[in-house]
């Protein structure tokens, strides 16, 4: 009888320890359903993505999401809206999402941007944009007759900066009255980046400058010797642009490897 008392105790305690673990790995049990733990996973990783702490508040209201979910879901499955053919097209449509960010995450993962690939693409950047930058004002106008009697009026002390915000048709600079900011000739277009080296400092264009926009008129302020970001200030970028580039490369070459009839 004694034996069968001990059996009997060590029994509950195990059932006891048993439920205990199984609370544990359940979030919560709504109408009899189990849900797990594990289902905050996601949110607690968006919730960090974001930056937001993660704190026992954060956590309460997750869980809260997640049982409100559920609840919907299961009055939901009552009214048997997840065998409609539009669910099941959702489902699919999801199922696919979720495959392909999968995949190309593992591609990502098995085919990181190197720091080699990295410093390349750097040396190009600094190759095409190093050397000098020019400070420069210009005055775009439709017709080469208004560039010319804009030129007259400037030599007679027209205020540049004054005639640019009244007819430049440049939406960009014309409202600060022509001024381009610092930039490598390389930006512009060819006509407007020879004229524009041609030019000494505070000196004007004599001839209107055509180019696919318009005819400018372009005046030189100042020029110095480029200033570019450090390879470490930029090194994240760098890697983002060639990531990118890299996943955009695995997806056409899925698509040019693909039967489609």
């Amino acid at each position: 009888m004694k034996k069968l008392v001990l059996t009997t105790l060590a029994a509950a305690t195990l059932f006891s320890v048993a439920a205990t673990n199984a609370q544990a790995q359940n979030l919560a049990v709504v109408n009899g359903k189990a849900i797990p733990t594990s289902r905050m996973e996601p949110f607690l990783q968006q919730a960090a993505g974001s930056g937001k702490p993660v704190t026992d508040d954060v956590k309460a209201q997750i869980k809260d999401e997640i049982i409100t979910r559920e609840v919907f879901a299961q009055e939901a499955q009552k009214h048997g809206m997840d065998a409609t053919e539009n669910f099941k097209t959702q489902m699919e449509l999801a199922r696919q999402s979720i495959l392909i960010r999968e995949l190309l995450t593992e591609y990502q993962k098995t085919n990181p941007v190197t720091d080699a690939d990295i410093k390349a693409e750097y040396d190009m950047f600094v190759a095409n944009n190093g050397g000098k930058e020019y400070h420069a004002h210009h005055i775009l106008v439709e017709k080469e007759a208004d560039a010319k009697a804009i030129i007259a009026q400037l030599k007679k002390g027209g205020k540049f900066d004054v005639i640019a915000k009244k007819s430049s048709k440049d939406p960009g600079s014309g409202a600060n009255g022509g001024d381009l900011d610092w930039a490598n000739p390389k930006s512009y277009v060819k006509e407007f980046s020879e004229a524009l080296v041609a030019l000494k400092k505070g000196q004007t264009t004599e001839a209107p400058v055509k180019t696919q926009f318009g005819f400018h008129i372009i005046r030189l302020d100042d020029v110095r010797d480029a200033k570019l970001p450090s390879l470490d200030e930029i090194k994240p970028q760098i890697a983002q642009k060639l990531g990118q580039v890299k996943v955009d490369a695995y997806r056409k070459e899925l698509l040019s490897k693909a039967k489609v009839e």
